[in-house]
């Protein structure tokens, strides 16, 4: 394997057809899927030369948690699809890499095991950094037992997923009646959520309902970090700095959500400029070269994620693919830094990116507004 592609490939040839597209599709006509990789295809890296420089540590520290590459694994769920392990192989890899894994709420593994799983896999003792996905539930002891397990996990933060007040509609899984999981595979993290109902598996519950009042209630249970994922407007960038988040996962949900909402990349000059430095803004959504990656940190971002890639590495070789989809992304990553002269992503500006069109009718220089690094305006 020698890209992310190339697991891609490796893993549409395994898998189930139901399952293959269970992880390929969004929602509706999928124009946010393909805007996602396109974005980043269509942005341009414009190298600096004679610079001197040496790629240094790649790691960063974001809200108390290391990583060794600006690369988080993004919550997916249903990783027993894929292998018998499930997440327990993907938790594996993360941790030999030093990455921060994203614990999905719906993981067919519970928090507790995954989170054993990645310490006893850490190298030379070192941290194994996870983090948990959360719905917030209309039932707010649901919540509230959902929090306490991540916490006694071990989990260092929270990241909410804010963009599903119902779910998107996957027309390839109505297609293909994939409804449930199959027999004997549940939702670990849902079992046993309420006293007296040994054995009952709750179902994750989207609700319109929810508010930035819901946010900040969920501020006052817990002490730890809380990230918000899948705001994308400017101004809920805002309101969410306000409301105490403490981080910002700009996300559109792998277009899973709502159809033809812009690419992520597209969005991500507006949503630093909206939160400056006040908190980190991550990004996910199309991520799949070392290119990506740089075009990304370039515009403000201090990390990114990835999720289908992980799903296809998974699915094609199980703990060993993740572990090295992941050393693809690093190699990828050291070589365009070395390629753009810089020593790392802390020298990493918006003059060395240029958007989509920019040479038919884009000004011969970009303009820049105020963020973090200066923002592409």
């Amino acid at each position: 394997m020698f890209s992310v592609r190339d697991f891609e490939a490796a893993a549409q040839d395994k898998l189930d057809p139901v399952y293959a597209d269970f992880i390929a599709g969004g929602a509706r006509d999928e124009i946010t899927v393909r805007a996602n990789e396109a974005a980043f295809t269509g942005t341009r890296l414009l190298p600096r030369a004679l610079r001197g420089r040496a790629v240094g540590d790649l790691g960063v520290t974001l809200l108390g948690s290391r990583t060794e590459l600006p690369v988080l694994l993004s919550p997916t769920a249903f990783h027993k699809l894929l292998v018998p392990e499930g997440e327990l192989a993907t938790a594996r890899a993360a941790a030999a890499a030093g990455a921060i894994l994203i614990v999905s709420m719906a993981s067919t593994v519970a928090v507790g095991e995954i989170a054993e799983a990645a310490r006893a896999a850490a190298p030379d003792g070192g941290p194994a950094p996870l983090w948990f996905q959360l719905y917030i539930q209309p039932e707010r002891e649901i919540t509230e037992a959902l929090v306490r397990r991540a916490t006694d996990a071990g989990c260092a933060a929270l990241v909410v997923t804010v963009d599903s007040p119902v779910l998107g509609a996957s027309e390839r899984n109505r297609r293909n009646g994939f409804h449930d999981l199959p027999a004997g595979m549940r939702c670990e993290n849902l079992v046993d959520l309420r006293d007296g109902e040994r054995g009952h598996v709750r179902q994750i519950a989207m609700s319109p309902e929810l508010s930035w009042e819901h946010v900040a209630w969920l501020r006052t249970i817990t002490d730890l970090p809380i990230l918000l994922k899948g705001v994308l407007h400017p101004e809920d960038a805002r309101l969410a700095v306000r409301h105490g988040a403490d981080g910002l996962l700009l996300s559109n949900h792998g277009g899973r959500q709502l159809d033809t909402v812009p690419a992520t990349l597209e969005l991500l000059p507006e949503i630093v400029a909206a939160v400056g430095d006040r908190v980190p803004v991550l990004l996910d959504g199309g991520v799949r070269r070392g290119t990506d990656i740089v075009k990304a940190l370039a515009l403000g971002a201090r990390a990114v994620g990835v999720g289908r890639p992980v799903m296809w590495a998974l699915a094609a070789d199980g703990e060993q693919g993740v572990r090295r989809m992941l050393e693809l992304l690093r190699e990828e990553l050291v070589d365009t830094l070395a390629l753009c002269g810089a020593a790392g992503s802390h020298e990493l500006t918006p003059d060395l990116v240029r958007p989509p069109g920019w040479g038919a009718g884009w000004p011969s220089r970009p303009s820049y507004g105020p963020g973090h690094g200066g923002v592409l305006s």
